[in-house]
């Protein structure tokens, strides 16, 4: 049997015409477009389940203060509403979570006087712009939780709220009236 490299010497003209490594310059061609997409799609995913899983469990505790439960119970405190968000939270780490996730809760006067921006300054979440103030019945309030997300895939950079060194910000906000969990006089 006669080489490939023995026949392409033979006839120079044969290696146009040669077809054996093409597959796998196609798949070399394909490849770094196929797994750049692919992975995007991953962190895209992962994005959406992290900020999903967020938002319902800052719903799910924000609730609590709208009720006057959280208002009433033991651990009424920012560590106390932070511990209840990551511990809604199953699939990120508890630790990670309360090392990583900032809360800002704030009551207003007016639906219409609610006016927020988020609290980055220098690419850093500023903790001193952040408020802890659930509230007493009938109050407006304004639960805000931002945690920082460590990008993987850097092509999605543009789409999210920077913080700079990778990360970006996943923000849930729930604005709602509290209840009259203090039995007054009804809410106006």
């Amino acid at each position: 049997m006669v080489s490939g490299a023995f026949r392409v010497r033979r006839r120079p003209g044969a290696l146009a015409g040669a077809r054996g490594g093409a597959t796998a310059v196609e798949f070399a061609i394909v490849a770094l477009p196929f797994f750049a997409l692919l992975f995007g799609i991953l962190e895209l995913g992962l994005i959406f389940m992290a900020s999903t899983t967020i938002d319902a469990a800052t719903a799910a505790v924000a609730r609590q203060i709208r009720t006057g439960q959280f208002q009433s119970g033991a651990s009424d405190n920012v560590a106390g509403f932070k511990s209840a968000v990551c511990g809604a939270m199953s699939w990120i780490s508890v630790s990670d979570c309360m090392s990583n996730l900032s809360v800002d809760v704030r009551t207003f006067a007016s639906f219409a006087s609610i006016a927020s921006q988020p609290p980055v300054k220098n690419g850093q979440i500023d903790q001193s712009q952040l408020t802890f103030s659930p509230g007493a019945a009938c109050d407006i309030v304004l639960v805000r939780v931002f945690y920082p997300w460590t990008l993987l895939a850097p092509l999605l950079e543009p789409g999210l709220p920077d913080l700079g060194s990778g990360q970006h910000l996943i923000t849930s906000t729930v604005a709602f009236r509290n209840e009259n969990f203090s039995n007054g006089p009804p809410c106006s």
